[in-house]
């Protein structure tokens, strides 16, 4: 299974459940332990949940577990890690303090959610 495959299915499971301004950056030129760094917003920690709950259910079905699941407990910023593809799903709050976008597209290529 490609990268790119596991890249679509990560943006197609967010886009099914409505998440917000789901941004893809290709890392790979910059770092050797994931390919795309992907990051959405929830409206609510319910949203943030149900979204990164979509993500593992629909990564599942073509054959790819978590590596490793941080912050379900809160649902303020969630990070799935599906090795080739690392998922943030944050409140816009959250998102905005941090601003991993920016850490991460200096010489990396971003993309919307159609990519």
């Amino acid at each position: 299974m490609s990268n790119e495959k596991l890249k679509d299915t990560v943006l197609m499971a967010l886009d099914d459940l409505k998440g917000n301004d789901a941004v893809c950056i290709d890392v790979t030129d910059q770092t050797e332990i994931t390919d795309y760094m992907v990051v959405v917003s929830g409206t609510s920690n319910r949203h943030v949940k149900s979204l990164v709950g979509n993500v593992i259910s629909e990564a599942s079905q073509i054959g790819v577990k978590p590596l490793g699941l941080e912050g379900m407990e809160d649902g303020e910023w969630v990070l799935v890690d599906l090795t080739d593809v690392v998922v943030h799903v944050m409140l816009p709050a959250v998102r905005e303090f941090y601003d991993i976008e920016q850490l991460w597209s200096f010489g990396a290529k971003a993309k919307g959610s159609t990519s």
